[in-house]
């Protein structure tokens, strides 16, 4: 007897919890989806910068290379311990054997700039110190979390205008939000590879003044997926 009690009352939940799932699938309901986006211009410009020990008349080392180019960043104003690292600590010290008896050396540093101008003087100044493998690895924009609330809400308002634009006619009325589901794209657009860049000299071999390098915008965008109930 009691068995049957506990499979009577089993039965009457699922049969409740399956009522009330059907009522809420079977409400009347208006889906709309919205997108808002932004195109901001990137404040962080990654670099890498490859040096080399090179086979000339001294040898140029790699230590005497790296002096050099912590002097040149450091008149730039560019602060060492937050903006230069390691690339790869596992790269620190790669060997190329050339020849039996002649082994050189590199080290690869990431370097992050935080405006096209900086970009352009760190290429100049390296160039002029001979070191000239420099690339871009990508662009970034530092306050993307914080644009992305504000796009997500831009979204569900523009869902709303547009949901109340469709039922107007129908002479119903817009209820409450009954689901939302949101998608989050970024795209980040790159100039021309940097280490093809060219730096320029005047007539007299003397380096020309850098130019502000134009970085193309990162695009943020948000997606919503929003279903009303209808009155």
């Amino acid at each position: 007897m009691k068995k049957n009690i506990i499979t009577t009352l089993c039965i009457a939940t699922t049969l409740m919890g399956f009522t009330q799932s059907k009522n809420f699938i079977d409400q009347p309901y208006l889906e709309t989806t919205a997108k808002a986006d932004s195109l901001v211009e990137p404040d962080r410009i990654y670099l890498s910068i490859l040096i080399q020990e090179k086979e000339d008349r001294g040898r140029t080392s790699v230590e005497k290379q790296e002096r050099e180019m912590a002097s040149a960043l450091e008149e730039l104003g560019i602060d060492l311990k937050k903006q230069l690292k390691i690339e790869d600590l596992a790269s620190n010290y790669k060997k190329y054997f050339l020849r039996k008896k002649s082994v050189l050396k590199s080290k690869n540093y990431e370097l992050v700039v935080y405006d096209g101008l900086t970009a352009s003087k760190v290429l100049v100044h390296l160039e002029a110190k001979g070191i000239s493998n420099v690339r871009l690895i990508k662009t970034a924009y530092s306050k993307t979390e914080a644009l992305k609330l504000i796009l997500r809400s831009k979204a569900i308002l523009k869902a709303q205008t547009q949901a109340n634009f469709l039922i107007k006619p129908l002479g119903q009325a817009l209820d409450k939000a009954i689901y939302i589901s949101d998608k989050y794209y970024s795209n980040n657009y790159y100039p021309q590879t940097m280490n093809r860049m060219k730096v320029a000299y005047d007539s007299v071999g003397v380096l020309e003044k850098p130019m502000d390098l134009e970085f193309s915008g990162i695009k943020i965008e948000s997606e919503v997926v929003v279903r009303f109930s209808i009155l």
